[in-house]
């Protein structure tokens, strides 16, 4: 096992980008297994995957297509799929991709060298997608390496259930992570470089769990994180508006860590819609939150879901979105047109709106979000920010990249060794998708 190579593909959330990192954690660990950038190389391929959207799914399909290719030239090659889809198309998988050897799901990614170890030797197709959250962190190793922002789980599943949403069903009920092995985990991506610390969860602010006596939610968790040498900024995501309190309104005003930058999904501004979805709160409830937040933090960025075209949503529904969109100045979205998710409640409802319609809709609700981001990046120029550089810019490996407290992308002129440092940046120029900046008292 000491020459095999594994390349990993992965999609959806930043819960799979963390999953993926903990497969490569737990075979590099156990098997010493080295990871490849070419598929054409590596000796496992393993596929983490997404099922909030149809397109997502099929192209777990389509990139399987190409994968069977590879196999055909190497016999001896294992493919895996993991993640949402693994869970929700077990059987499936193994009937429309008959190359793939190992599907398993977001719990039992521990389970990996064991599978692979079976394949090696019994040559048996395998599935394994139980739930076990919890003895899944028990049983990963310690990160190996991180970079200058490091993401931690601290709780799994999701419990809300709500009418478009497969992810219940795919991950399980909602479960906690102590709090003490949250805090080991921080500490040693801290040893390792890490900066910037983003806290995941499909629910992360109804996090609970009991530490030192105490009941603590995520704003008590925060202000732990904070209180930890080393830490400069911390992130959370995903926020859920019916369970956000104002103990993180609280956090907010109190820790400087925290950026002013929120990423708090609300899919839809029709209380008609939102009841049906099952969301749990109203729009009222939406801008009452950002109200509290702007209070505290008045240039606060706020980023969110939306689904569009959901079953029903009429011209008026839509136009409420659009108000708020507008009203609240949300510059960031992931906003995506409605596709059922089989099994769901709203995959039995009448799918009336049409594709035209629901494409014009997203395009509308996306150039607004745009124009809201260009106007607030055009605001910045002047101003010190302070940027956490993450690498070399994707337009020019001679010049630096990083990220402000709002989130934004600035390509700087600086050297290799300021990589994971935090540094005061005065933005120069506003891009429609990034920022350029000026690092001060920075010699070229």
């Amino acid at each position: 096992m000491k020459n095999f190579k594994l390349y990993i593909q992965t999609y959806g959330c930043q819960m799979n980008v963390y999953d993926s990192d903990k497969m490569v954690d737990i075979l590099s660990a156990k098997m010493n297994i080295k990871v490849t950038d070419k598929e054409s190389d590596a000796d496992i391929l393993l596929m983490n995957t997404c099922s909030i959207r149809e397109k997502a799914q099929e192209k777990v399909f389509s990139e399987l297509g190409r994968w069977r290719k590879l196999k055909v030239a190497n016999p001896n090659l294992i493919i895996g799929v993991g993640g949402c889809v693994a869970s929700q198309e077990a059987e499936k998988i193994h009937q429309r991709a008959p190359s793939v050897d190992i599907v398993f799901g977001p719990q039992t990614l521990h389970h990996l060298p064991k599978m692979v170890n079976a394949i090696i030797s019994k040559k048996e197709k395998i599935t394994d997608i139980s739930f076990d959250p919890i003895k899944k962190f028990d049983q990963l190793p310690t990160p190996g390496k991180t970079g200058p922002s490091a993401f931690v789980s601290i709780m799994e599943g999701c419990s809300k259930f709500c009418s478009f949403c497969i992810v219940p069903y795919t991950r399980g009920p909602e479960i906690s992570r102590s709090v003490e092995d949250v805090l080991l985990e921080v500490n040693h991506l801290l040893s390792l470089g890490a900066k910037e610390i983003h806290l995941l969860g499909q629910n992360v602010n109804n996090y609970k769990s009991e530490f030192q006596g105490e009941l603590f939610n995520l704003a008590a968790l925060i202000r732990l994180v904070a209180s930890m040498k080393g830490v400069e900024r911390i992130r959370f995501t995903t926020s859920h508006p019916a369970v956000f309190d104002d103990s993180l309104v609280e956090a907010y005003k109190d820790v400087p860590q925290l950026p002013n930058y929120l990423h708090l999904p609300i899919q839809s501004a029709s209380d008609r819609i939102l009841m049906d979805m099952k969301r749990g709160y109203s729009q009222l409830d939406y801008r009452q939150i950002i109200s509290k937040l702007r209070k505290v933090r008045p240039n606060i960025s706020i980023s969110s879901d939306f689904i569009v075209g959901y079953p029903g949503e009429t011209s008026n529904d839509f136009e409420q979105t659009l108000k708020l969109v507008e009203q609240l100045n949300i510059d960031h979205s992931y906003s995506f047109i409605y596709s059922p998710r089989p099994g769901t409640p709203a995959s039995f409802k009448e799918d009336n709106v049409s594709l035209e319609e629901k494409k014009s809709r997203l395009n509308t609700l996306q150039k607004l979000i745009q124009s809201n981001a260009f106007k607030i990046s055009q605001s910045m120029v002047g101003t010190v920010e302070q940027v956490l550089i993450t690498g070399y810019s994707s337009k020019s490996k001679e010049d630096l990249a990083g990220k402000t407290g709002n989130n934004r992308t600035v390509n700087i002129k600086g050297d290799s060794h300021l990589i994971g440092e935090m540094v005061d940046c005065e933005i120069t120029k506003a891009n429609l998708n990034s920022l350029n900046g000026q690092i001060l008292e920075y010699v070229v």
